[in-house]
């Protein structure tokens, strides 16, 4: 298996799993969060679908059980809430006077990892960051803690018995494997067995042509959804438009893609004394790679755009990973590392010829300069998709790079409306475009009756400023002209179970404020 696993991009994290314990299990849920309720009605609350609707309110929203069963406009701004509107309250019903805040859909984050082996990260410390920032559902991409450690939160998280979101694990390509996959044969018993043992779908980071081929048209037999980082290693034999039309559902961060729009070479351009395992090599390079594509606009770019969208495919950027690569200073004095990174994830983050990401060796001006220039061609990329057709989703892949669980996610928004988006098409693509990559429309992603009532609950306005969203608030002047912050997200309800988002960061600076003393 390791001589396999060897071909893989993310060689560092996959090796952890094979030498570390994985960390420790979230704790059972207690008497943290409230309901579910046989009748929650939420009054007076401004909407944000998540359907691309315009901010409607004041509205009651009716939750019985895990289900919202009506959402009812109920007056007019400015003026008093007519009660003859209201839906009535019944014997046994729970009400929450919510007047002035506004809901949001439940935030689905498509590449959330629960912590690393190597770190030792507890989970209860990832997810009660997530369900704080109004993350509801999260695509754990690997399952590089093992595939049993995945599936025991993701049952726990789908009954409700530990403070979690809702969980869909997919497995490493070729994890578990007694040994390496050479043929398309032992490809498809690969995928039947992931099937078997419990996995949502499958992560590729690449391998030959004929050996994806086969995986992912198994995968598509038994239901499974797939994923793939198209690592520099294969990337040249299996690009993004090469594993779309194999049918591959969704991209990951973007390599694969500008090398579908290469013109003037087949290869990327590496330096001679580039080497793959020095990842700082890979990491400057790769902010080279967007120059060596097509431009914006030409028949290449169009093309790849065109047919990426005719094969309904995803693209999950998680533009918020490699931020530290074109301003370094910044993520690494971010405001919330004092109260909110474990000491051993900080640790993982600092320069290290070992720990995948933290390939600070000697990171320079010009380095920053050239990713800043890779950026605005990524997102120029982005948006033009978007503006076609395209579906994009968010995801945060936290953990590495100076990114911390949550806060990833909402910094992830603040970027797709600096690659063009509008803020209702940033919503949209944190809930219903992250729903229906999963082939969850029908139960999650926008605020409607019928669907699963996961919410996200904020006193100020997201779609103002998408700030008042972070777990540290949003810095500014109160009426005293004394400087102060918000408080993040009040609120997240998943599966009608009413949580303090506010309660939850307590918890984790406490686990934080432990280890800084152990």
């Amino acid at each position: 298996m390791i001589k396999q696993l060897l071909t893989m991009a993310m060689l560092s994290i996959v090796l952890s799993t094979q030498v570390f314990a994985a960390p420790p299990k979230a704790p059972a849920r207690g008497d943290q969060g409230e309901g579910p309720y046989d009748r929650l009605i939420l009054r007076g609350v401004n909407l944000i679908n998540g359907e691309g609707a315009p901010t409607q309110g004041p509205v009651d929203i009716v939750i019985e059980n895990d289900r919202i069963t009506d959402v009812v406009s109920v007056g007019n701004p400015g003026v008093p809430v007519l009660p003859n509107r209201r839906p009535e309250l019944r014997e046994g019903d729970k009400e929450m006077d919510l007047t002035g805040h506004y809901v949001l859909p439940g935030f689905v984050d498509m590449h959330g990892h629960i912590g690393g082996s190597a770190e030792g990260i507890p989970a209860e410390y990832v997810l009660k960051l997530w369900l704080a920032h109004g993350i509801t559902t999260v695509r754990e991409p690997g399952s590089f803690n093992g595939l049993e450690w995945t599936k025991w939160h993701e049952q726990q998280a789908a009954e409700n018995t530990i403070v979690s979101p809702r969980i869909i694990p997919y497995l490493g390509f070729g994890m578990n494997s007694e040994e390496p996959i050479f043929t398309a044969e032992q490809a498809r018993d690969w995928v039947r067995a992931t099937k078997e043992n419990g996995a949502k779908g499958i992560k590729f980071f690449g391998a030959r042509p004929e050996i994806i081929a086969a995986a992912l048209d198994e995968a598509d037999k038994q239901g499974l959804g797939t994923m793939m980082h198209h690592a520099q290693l294969n990337v040249v034999r299996t690009d993004v438009v090469d594993s779309a039309r194999m049918g591959l559902d969704s991209m990951e961060h973007w390599y694969g893609l500008p090398e579908a729009l290469f013109t003037e070479q087949v290869i990327q351009d590496y330096p001679a004394d580039y080497n793959y395992n020095n990842e700082q090599d890979r990491f400057k390079e790769a902010g080279r790679l967007w120059q060596q594509a097509a431009a914006a606009g030409s028949d290449k770019w169009n093309s790849v755009r065109d047919e990426l969208i005719e094969l309904d495919f995803t693209i999950n950027p998680t533009l918020t990973i490699y931020e530290a690569s074109r301003d370094l200073m910044r993520e690494r004095q971010a405001i919330w590392h004092d109260d909110y990174t474990l000491p051993q994830l900080w640790d993982f983050f600092e320069p290290s010829r070992y720990a995948h990401g933290s390939y600070w060796f000697d990171w320079t001006t010009d380095e920053e300069i050239a990713w800043r220039k890779n950026y605005q061609k990524w997102m120029a990329f982005l948006n033009d998709f978007k503006n076609h057709g395209g579906r994009i989703t968010t995801g945060s892949d936290a953990g590495y790079i100076y990114k911390i669980y949550g806060f990833g996610l909402v910094r992830e928004f603040e970027l797709l409306r600096e690659a063009g988006f509008n803020a209702l098409e940033v919503v949209q693509a944190a809930t219903l475009n992250g729903a229906e990559a999963l082939g969850l429309e029908h139960e999650i992603g926008s605020v409607v009756p019928g669907k699963k009532a996961d919410l996200v609950v904020v006193a100020e306005n997201p779609l103002a400023n998408f700030k008042v969203l972070y777990g540290t608030g949003h810095f500014k002047l109160d009426e005293n002209n004394q400087p102060m912050r918000t408080e993040g997200v009040r609120y997240t309800i998943k599966d009608g179970i009413v949580y303090d988002a506010q309660e939850l960061l307590a918890d984790v600076r406490k686990i934080v404020e432990k280890a800084k003393d152990e």
